[in-house]
């Protein structure tokens, strides 16, 4: 009997045993080593199943069975038999320590076995007769249990079972491969085209191109929505590129508006867009670049409002919800002829790169590890170069921008005494640098607008021109024509605005829907709600112009004292901030939702429907993009006529108005010649005389008048002239005028 007690596996032998008299006094601190939970599963498995054979095993005597044991250890041969080695005797268990080489059921069952092994282990010492039997068994328990430790800890390491131990593992691990310069450069590039921010811009770009389409059809002979101001501004682009060619000091005193000095700033320049102006000449390549700066304009405010709304704390698929509705808004479908205005990505990334700057978050809050001097420069220069694109809302931004700062410094001087160097050296010096040139900017492309305020009187704007852009409050939940949803549906409440196209200013009721759901439900705190909420509701009003309460507390007050102010004729715009504003109170509700399903998920056991939960998570953003499918028109744009490619200027293109201005103007492309026509926002007092004097072309007096001002050629658009106060002109004699006229295609050249 004591020979077959002594027998029992290495499981039970390495157990813990009793210090009470019926076991060992000093139970082994390794005997969990061979327990129920150190092998693998596999292991596991296989010796619950092999338990009884080794209660048979114990009258084994053979001392050939002991060396056979040792060879299963090392060979593993215990996983494939299911079977342990077991000594003959109580003196064969001291020398040989034998071990079963698997490990008995799984670590659900630890604690069964454990305590089985400890009662069969006082059995043994009882039928022993005395205490230093026990005593032995218990160090041969140790032995076996340190035995098949090193056993696991081999199979773990990869020596174990048929392969032998490295020899060499004493002396440490071996060194891990060098890679070469090629292998490092693919694995720099790997890393990067999965970043998320290479996959952000990639899929600003894919969605971009969606979203507008059909801008990329026909991108060299379309323009969307119409081709009137989409031609002022690709002329705008052309020129600027072909000036900073040719002559940079000549940038304020284009070809258009011909004799008038300082004509670039008539209008919001795109300036920003410069380098893009550098590249092509002609028509052609104007409309081609128009079109590609459109949809990347797009491209970016996506990606960047989904900066703003990541650095804030907000989650990927709240941060795309942020940045799709930002870019696809409803209301900005009526302005897709406004370049200037659609080109807004600037705003949101500059805020996000000075945010990430200073190391601040919206849920988070102030961060000091995270400050870091670089990107808090990066987004002032991004400022600046939102700015060159315009002031129609580029002027909002810089105000607000020194609002932050005036706080932010308030914020400094309270904080600098409860908090060591809260701000820090290099990011004061990169705020002084970058707010300088921010500065700067604004400066330097301000001065033309005050020369032309001065030399234009007629240019600056009245409280009677903002209420004729200021919108109702009705316009907050009406669409523009070229919103596809609802587009039709809301025909009957445009009807009723005084002027719809700049009046329309639904952000999206799924927006509206998700933002009001944020203030009750979200990641962001409380006060930041109601930060977020007060924003949204002052934006509305500063909207309405003079329509909330007759703009006495809100627009009005903006009008008279802040410079720059008054040349922003349509409040509505203001709807930008409020767009961005319920974008991020959006995107903490949707990050909160997201979290919640992946908790939802994480509970079920097995985890479904998890992947169809996760797949809800994007709903809101198909929503989002789904109010923003626009049915945008795509006009052809007007050949130009073969006499505008050789005609000289100084020279007058008849018939002439604003909008028939405008195509002229990028018909000039391929020589920039000096030209009467040009349109803006503004008619200035000579081009109206001139218009004026030239109804009764040809004649005496509008001959002289020409002469005078220093045209000397009149291109006569013949298919134009019906309807038009020139209607006839080409009837009328030329003999004793001293001119000459002849037919160059389409057109009739009067040189004169």
């Amino acid at each position: 009997m004591t020979a077959e007690k002594s027998g029992t596996t290495g499981r039970r032998s390495g157990a813990e045993t009793r210090a009470d008299g019926t076991g060992a006094k000093n139970p082994p601190d390794d005997a969990a080593g061979a327990g129920p939970g150190s092998g693998s599963p596999d292991e596991r498995a296989s010796g619950a199943d092999s338990s009884g054979e080794d209660d048979t095993a114990g009258t084994v005597t053979s001392a050939g069975k002991a060396k056979r044991t040792r060879k299963a250890r090392r060979t593993g041969a215990a996983k494939a038999a299911g079977t342990a080695s077991t000594a003959d005797n109580t003196s064969t268990v001291d020398k040989t320590s034998t071990v079963d080489k698997t490990s008995t059921a799984d670590k659900a069952g630890a604690g069964t076995d454990k305590a089985e092994a400890g009662t069969d282990k006082a059995e043994a010492g009882t039928e022993a007769g005395t205490e230093a039997e026990a005593r032995d068994r218990a160090d041969a328990a140790k032995k076996d249990g340190d035995a098949a430790e090193k056993s696991d800890a081999a199979k773990q390491d990869g020596t174990g079972d048929d392969e032998p131990a490295d020899p060499w593992s004493a002396f440490g691990p071996a060194p891990e491969p060098v890679l070469g310069r090629p292998r490092r450069a693919v694995r720099a590039v790997g890393r990067f085209l999965v970043h998320e921010w290479t996959l952000a811009v990639v899929a600003a770009l894919a969605l971009a191109a969606a979203m507008t389409w059909p801008t990329l059809r026909y991108p060299r002979h379309t323009l969307p929505q119409d081709y009137w101001d989409p031609s002022l501004q690709a002329w705008q682009m052309a020129w600027s590129g072909h000036i900073l060619r040719t002559n940079p000091a000549q940038l304020w005193h284009s070809n258009t508006f011909y004799p008038e000095n300082w004509s670039f700033a008539f209008s919001d320049t795109l300036l920003g867009y410069a380098p893009a102006g550098l590249i092509g000449v002609g028509p052609e390549h104007a409309v081609l670049r128009y079109n590609i700066m459109f949809v990347l304009a797009h491209a970016l405010a996506a990606f960047g409002a989904y900066a703003l709304a990541r650095q804030l704390g907000a989650g990927r698929i709240g941060g795309a919800v942020a940045g799709a509705s930002f870019a696809y808004a409803p209301w900005l479908l009526a302005q897709a002829g406004h370049l200037h205005i659609i080109s807004n990505g600037g705003i949101p990334l500059a805020l996000a790169m000075l945010a990430r700057g200073h190391g601040w978050s919206l849920r988070y809050g102030y961060r000091p590890r995270r400050r870091h001097a670089g990107w808090a420069f990066a987004g002032w220069l991004m400022a600046a170069w939102q700015l060159s694109l315009g002031f129609g809302i580029g002027l909002p931004f810089a105000y607000m921008l020194a609002g932050v700062v005036l706080v932010s410094v308030v914020l400094w001087f309270v904080r600098r005494r409860k908090v060591k160097r809260p701000f820090g050296r290099r990011l004061f010096l990169a705020d002084v640098l970058g707010g300088l040139v921010f500065a700067a900017v604004g400066a330097a492309l301000a001065v033309p607008y005050f020369k032309v305020a001065e030399l234009h009187p007629n240019a600056e704007r009245t409280i009677g021109d903002i209420g004729l852009y200021s919108p109702p409050a009705s316009g907050f939940f009406t669409a523009p024509a070229e919103s596809r949803v609802w587009g039709g549906l809301h025909e009957g409440a445009r009807a009723v605005l005084p002027w719809h196209p700049e009046m329309t200013l639904l952000p999206g009721f799924v927006l509206y829907a998700l933002a009001a759901g944020g203030l009750f439900f979200s990641v962001w705190r409380v006060r930041h709600r109601i930060f977020l909420l007060a924003g949204v509701l002052v934006t509305m009003a500063l909207a309405m112009g003079t329509r909330f309460f007759g703009g006495r507390f809100t627009y009005v007050p903006l009008f008279d004292y802040l410079p720059g102010w008054s040349g922003l004729r349509t409040p509505g715009r203001m709807m930008l901030w409020t767009t961005l504003l319920l974008g991020l109170l959006a995107a903490g509700a949707v990050t909160a939702f997201c979290m919640r399903v992946r908790e939802l998920a994480a509970e079920r056991v097995p985890p479904w429907p998890g992947p169809w939960l996760r797949l809800a998570t994007l709903l809101p953003l198909a929503l989002v993009l789904v109010e923003g499918l626009n049915a945008t028109p795509q006009p052809v744009v007007p050949r130009q006529p073969a006499a505008l490619r050789t005609v000289d200027g100084p020279m007058l293109v008849l018939p002439s108005s604003q909008n028939l201005d405008q195509p002229v103007m990028l018909w000039s492309t391929d020589r920039f010649q000096p030209m009467v026509n040009g349109g803006s926002g503004f008619t200035p007092r000579s081009q109206a005389r001139i218009r004026e004097a030239t109804v009764s072309f040809p004649d005496y007096a509008s001959v002289d008048y020409l002469r005078q001002i220093g045209v000397k050629n009149v291109v006569v658009l013949r298919d134009e002239l019906e309807g038009t106060p020139w209607e006839g002109m080409l009837d009328r004699p030329v003999d004793a005028l001293g001119v000459a006229r002849e037919q160059v295609g389409e057109a009739v050249v009067v040189r004169g």
